[in-house]
């Protein structure tokens, strides 16, 4: 026994190394999601055309996608903490699948919402599990192995414009049929991801967020730092929707460019994001979760204020910039909720992608009715406003310095 005791404490005092090629195989996964996810509002101008679709209408593509995904990812979460599912990923990739070559021949907008809803579907499975594969690769560096997961799914919204000028405008929407290849490699990548963790489970390995998460706090203590990251997403997402579904239709009725124009202009706007969200899980690492929920949400005000007034060779800059600073308070977000409640980080990831997904559907259905009502110009008007609510980060613990001072 005393022999027993003494190689666990000498596994215990082994430093871990950070599974860096698991945490690639995770970001590109979700990559390759997020690339087939941000097909969908790329070719809303698309969608409007062939199926003579107002804005409300394409903002409830939006909720159809955002709902589906929002309200399953919690309860996915919550369900893996307690029964962990390895190889669910591959599985949650192949709804994504389906979905895709559903929406690619869909003949009426019933059938198109079914197949945004199954899109969705696929990502409610695949992000909590895969945000707890980052956090069991990450050796104790939460942010940064958000950061390369998320990444992942940021360059590939980031991507999904640029690939939709080029390849599904020019061809029509039965070209989305092509990219079912990608969710299927997106499946091979998973699959042996999903192996790395099943080996981890057989060999008794246990990545408690108890045992991991740093800063925990008593859960009566949580309640007011989730409301104010409750307002903050709020903040975020609803800026962050009028943006993603209306800004190449914003880019066309004020400036009279191009569809492709547009869409090359939205994929400068999402590589800032990816950009962002690279730099803010590292940045909390180093100095703290607060500090970059702050001046990310915050600091983008200034700009959000410019852009309806900007012009079309401002547009761009003020757009990445917006995207750069808006996008790096996620990934510190997730981990600082991590951190609140210890032992539920599937539930926490659910609970977080989910919100980002279901506030960003009602943003898109209520600016789509705005637009319709005010038209497109007031939406950014209107929007230009809600980064402010970043001043409620202040109201944030320090968890950091909490811990340091325990």
């Amino acid at each position: 026994m005393a022999q027993q005791a003494a190689i666990g404490n000498t596994a215990a005092a082994r430093p871990e190394r950070i599974a860096l090629k698991v945490l690639a195989a995770i970001g590109i996964s979700h990559f390759l999601n997020d690339l087939i996810q941000s097909l969908i509002p790329a070719i809303y101008p698309l969608l409007k055309i062939d199926f003579h679709l107002s804005f409300t209408q394409i903002g409830l593509i939006t909720l159809a996608f955002q709902l589906s995904a929002s309200l399953l990812q919690p309860l996915v979460g919550l369900y893996t903490d307690r029964h962990p599912q390895p190889y669910s990923l591959p599985w949650g990739m192949g709804c994504t699948l389906i979905g895709l070559i559903a929406l690619a021949f869909a003949p009426n907008y019933v059938l198109l919402l079914l197949a945004v809803a199954l899109v969705g579907t696929g990502s409610a499975v695949f992000h909590p599990e895969s945000s707890r594969v980052a956090r069991m690769a990450s050796a104790g560096r939460y942010g940064l192995a958000q950061s390369i997961f998320q990444v992942g799914g940021n360059g590939g919204s980031a991507a999904g414009p640029l690939i939709a000028a080029l390849i599904v405008i020019p061809h029509g929407r039965s070209s989305l049929a092509g990219f079912s290849l990608v969710a299927f490699l997106a499946m091979v990548i998973l699959w042996q991801v999903g192996g790395w963790y099943a080996t981890k489970q057989r060999q008794g390995r246990r990545f408690s967020v108890a045992a991991l998460a740093s800063g925990a706090r008593d859960r009566s203590e949580a309640i007011w730092p989730v409301t104010v990251l409750l307002v903050l997403m709020f903040s975020k997402f609803f800026y962050t929707s009028s943006l993603n579904s209306y800004f190449t239709f914003y880019l066309m009725h004020k400036f009279q460019v191009s569809m492709q124009t547009a869409q090359f202009h939205l994929f400068i706007y999402l590589f800032g994001m990816a950009a962002g969200t690279m730099l803010g899980g590292p940045i909390g690492d180093r100095i703290g979760r607060k500090p970059v929920i702050w001046w990310s949400i915050f600091g983008a005000a200034p700009f959000t204020m410019v852009l309806p007034y900007a012009s079309l060779a401002w547009t761009g800059p003020l757009t990445f910039v917006i995207g750069l600073l808006i996008a790096s308070a996620f990934p510190a977000m997730v981990v600082y909720a991590q951190e609140l409640f210890p032992g539920k980080v599937g539930m926490i990831a659910g609970l977080f992608f989910g919100l980002s997904f279901g506030l960003g559907g009602i943003g898109a259905a209520l600016l789509g009715r705005l637009a319709d009502v005010y038209g497109i110009d007031a939406v950014y008007q209107i929007c230009a406003w809600l980064p402010l609510l970043g001043l409620a980060a202040v109201l944030l613990p320090d968890l950091k310095r909490d811990a340091k001072e325990e």
